[in-house]
């Protein structure tokens, strides 16, 4: 991922709602969301070069999405980020348990920010800097900067995804129909901030501003996958995805129930 939002303990019938965009090189090979072939209890989108992937579900209702954190002057050797992900939703620790262990080991990564959920906690990892936080019940938003940094395109996904489970809060406790468009439209913001309320990332004001929106399009780069998560109290829920190719253009889409 490069962009979500994520919504914890704070709706009435989902405890975790998240809503996020994946921005990669097209030319990198992709699996569609899926049950992954080799443990099937794992179900998410799929880099097909290192075996990874950015945001998926495990058993139980596990929680895992990772972002990278930009920064060009940092390393970005070491092991897959993806398997961050993978090794979590393959596993049965703990969220807690588990991003204590990753704590030790997380400067051997590029830069990265990672989240981890269960049945009982939200746990987020960072090692660019070194960050390690339990979050509390609320909208949490990450890009490729900190935890809940206040980059424009963080802010106002988190402000759609607030307004969502407001209205769809409501719409639960009468019985209404839910309606993921709101989330989807968020995804596809393709709004420009003025310069003086960007990042400086030290990648230039023209990338900057290129990478500016939730919603990327380029040729070689851009916004392959968006993604839309729910799981309810008891592990249960839905993700979809719609996906992406040059410049935009939609080229599929999918979405498991669990």
């Amino acid at each position: 991922m490069c962009l979500l939002a994520l919504g914890w303990l704070h709706h009435p019938r989902w405890r975790l709602v998240m809503a996020g965009n994946r921005d990669e090189f097209h030319a990198r090979p992709t699996a569609a969301l899926a049950p992954w072939q080799d443990e099937t209890s794992v179900i998410g989108g799929r880099d097909l070069r290192s075996g990874g992937g950015w945001a998926g579900v495990g058993a139980g209702g596990r929680m895992a999405v990772v972002t990278n954190v930009r920064d060009p002057q940092a390393s970005q050797t070491g092991p897959s980020r993806g398997a961050l992900v993978a090794d979590y939703l393959r596993g049965r620790d703990p969220a807690g348990t588990h991003i204590e262990r990753l704590a030790g080991i997380s400067a051997a990564y590029a830069p990265f920010n990672l989240l981890l959920a269960d049945g009982h906690s939200l746990e987020y990892l960072g090692n660019h800097p070194a960050e390690r936080q339990t979050l509390g019940p609320g909208v949490h938003g990450m890009s490729n900067g900190a935890i809940d940094a206040p980059w424009p395109k963080t802010r106002r996904l988190m402000d759609a995804l607030s307004a969502w489970l407001e209205q769809d809060g409501v719409r639960s406790r009468s019985q209404g129909e839910r309606d993921l468009t709101p989330l989807w439209n968020a995804l596809a913001d393709e709004h420009r901030p003025a310069d003086s309320d960007l990042p400086d990332t030290g990648i230039g004001m023209e990338r900057e501003r290129w990478l500016s929106p939730a919603f990327i399009r380029g040729d070689d780069y851009g916004t392959r996958a968006s993604t839309v998560l729910l799981i309810d109290a008891n592990g249960h829920g839905e993700i979809h995805e719609r996906r992406f190719g040059p410049q935009g253009v939609p080229s599929g889409q999918s979405h498991v129930i669990f």
